[in-house]
């Protein structure tokens, strides 16, 4: 490409982004700039610099390859295009351009040029190129040779199941209701199958049969007594009898679409990397805009990324009509929070509870929400309705009663705080947190000490490696008076957590209660340097560590009208 069409490109392209306020005044400037953006995925600011480097180098190709990820990780797809053209057509092996172009002909139909396409170093992957052709074979109307790409790419070893899963799904999406439901109905479809969304999937597939009570069985045999909105009303639909469309892959766009996502949520669960996963998600999301897992998808993505205003622009496009519409408001709501925007969060939690009040998730998220702004009356009325609102057998109801009893034991109600995290063991009996928490609780208040030690024992044997409850431990020892065995706790807890500034504050004065006063000064004074460091909220108090410094623990304690260390005998 002449190098003057390269340069009206990029002014087309520059004209679609916002340039950041301070301009970079050269090439290496825009670039270097535009890689810090990237690296701080904040891919906004990362198309605007490349851009803008590209327009003063349009013939770069490192630029022209920043350029194109950025705006595909934006899921700008259409502005990404050109730029995947030029890299294509300049014979480089490129994945990010390959899947770019791999988008583009999909979202136009353009089955022979995705047909064209050789399967070689540039290839997106050969799973995904793979499903692709076959997909794009159906699309040609060559249903037999379809079904023999999806056959020889299923005796490949690693993902037989995802392929015959895309089997069924090419199936259903062109009327073959009793093959699709012959892969399904096998083991054939695998983990794929057995999905939320393949378990939808194959219902939906069953209703076109006419087979309602069988849709039914298989929700309820793969949920359980679990439920949401959007299986609520397939649900009643299934056992009304009313007619049930198949929404999972009803052409063929939706199926390539359905490719990326199925690749998307493969990487997630194998923790390939949230970046890899995004480029994935936003392909889908680009095919079907109505993909609303894509979308969550993504949005959950772009919230771990830290790109917290994408992530909210994301989960606004959920309609209000949704099923899944209370999951983005409360994703959104999360979002908000996370950016430091916790009045805009409750908003919108509060807005849910009057149109989606009858789910216990929204009251408790609301508490979670209110109990972290130290809103702890606000939380606890929250809870209330949630634990009101909750079945009895739901496997979460524990947790409502544990972050009930929370907000109790900060608000300074000390019995009904002991009432709720009993009644959360008395549903989950060895949960560590909430053994710790009550133990802990009891230490600190000096009472039930033998209980106490007994249910954080039982703590650290279920979760050996949390250094809060090793401490627990520790500090438990300590207020009994056993000094020489809590030493080795509170050491273990240190090396779990290594600059807490409790843990090495706790491990101070144990070293102290067994003569060990330098070591314990030392502890003392790491404890106050974390603080310092520390952003976040500690219940280490940095007056009194000074205080022990000048004095000792033993003045401190007689100060403040403790009991004092036991020596010799008392032990």
């Amino acid at each position: 490409m002449h190098k003057f069409v390269l340069t009206a490109l990029t002014a087309v392209l520059l004209g679609g982004v916002a340039i950041p306020p301070v301009a970079a005044q050269s090439v290496a400037g825009a670039y270097l700039a535009g890689r810090h953006a990237a690296v701080r995925s904040d891919y906004l600011e990362a198309a605007a610099y490349y851009a803008q480097a590209l327009a003063r180098d349009p013939s770069n190709i490192e630029l022209i390859e920043s350029t194109v990820l950025s705006y595909l990780s934006l899921g700008e797809i259409d502005k990404a295009l050109p730029l995947a053209r030029v890299l294509s057509g300049k014979h480089q092996d490129n994945q990010i351009a390959r899947m770019v172009l791999t988008a583009g002909m999909a979202q136009t139909d353009d089955y022979e040029g995705l047909l064209a396409q050789t399967p070689d170093t540039s290839g997106i992957g050969p799973w995904v190129d793979g499903l692709v052709k076959a997909w794009a074979l159906l699309g040609k109307g060559d249903k037999t040779a379809a079904m023999a790409a999806f056959d020889a790419l299923s005796k490949e070893t690693g993902m037989q199941g995802f392929v015959l899963y895309h089997k069924a799904l090419a199936l259903a999406s062109v009327g073959d209701f009793a093959g699709a439901e012959e892969i399904f109905g096998g083991a054939g479809a695998g983990a794929a199958g057995q999905t939320r969304r393949g378990v939808i999937a194959h219902a939906e597939v069953l209703a076109q049969l006419d087979r309602h009570e069988e849709a039914v069985t298989v929700i309820r045999a793969s949920f359980g007594s679990s439920s949401d909105p959007e299986l609520d009303q397939l649900i009643a639909a299934l056992e009304a009898g009313e007619d049930i469309p198949f929404t999972h892959a009803p052409d063929i766009k939706s199926g390539i679409a359905e490719v990326f996502f199925t690749f998307s949520a493969v990487l997630k669960s194998e923790s390939a990397g949230d970046y890899y996963v995004l480029l994935y998600s936003r392909v889908a999301r680009y095919l079907r805009p109505d993909h609303v897992d894509a979308l969550l998808l993504t949005a959950d993505l772009l919230e771990t990324l830290g790109q917290y205003d994408l992530a909210i622009a994301e989960y606004r496009d959920v309609p209000a009509d949704d099923p899944a519409y209370h999951v983005a408001e409360l994703g959104r709501a999360d979002a908000l929070r996370r950016s430091g925007k916790e009045n805009q969060a409750v908003e919108v939690l509060e807005q849910l509870t009057r149109s989606h009040g009858d789910l216990a998730v929204v009251h408790s998220t609301l508490g979670d929400v209110l109990r972290a702004d130290e809103d702890f009356t606000g939380a606890i009325k929250a809870y209330d309705r949630a634990i009101e609102i909750a079945a009895e057998t739901a496997p979460v109801r524990w947790v409502l009663y544990y972050s009930r009893g929370i907000a109790h034991e900060r608000s300074g109600d000390e019995m009904a705080s002991e009432a709720d995290f009993r009644a959360a063991l008395a549903l989950n009996p060895d949960q560590p947190q909430v053994l710790n928490y009550l133990g802990y609780s009891m230490v600190e208040q000096q009472r039930n000490l033998d209980e106490a030690l007994d249910m954080i024992e039982r703590a650290v044997a279920a979760s050996p490696n949390s250094g809060y409850i090793v401490d627990s431990l520790g500090w438990v020892l300590f207020r009994l008076g056993r000094y020489q065995e809590a030493v080795s706790q509170m050491e273990r807890a240190v090396e779990l957590l290594a600059v807490d500034p409790v843990v090495n504050d706790h491990l101070g004065d144990v070293y102290w209660a067994v003569g060990r006063e330098r070591e314990a000064e030392f502890q003392w004074r790491r404890a106050l340097s974390f603080i310092d460091l520390s952003a976040m909220d500690t219940e280490a108090d940095p007056d009194r560590i000074r205080r022990k410094l000048e004095v000792g623990l033993d003045v401190v304690l007689q100060e403040e009208g403790a009991p004092p260390l036991k020596t010799g005998n008392d032990i």
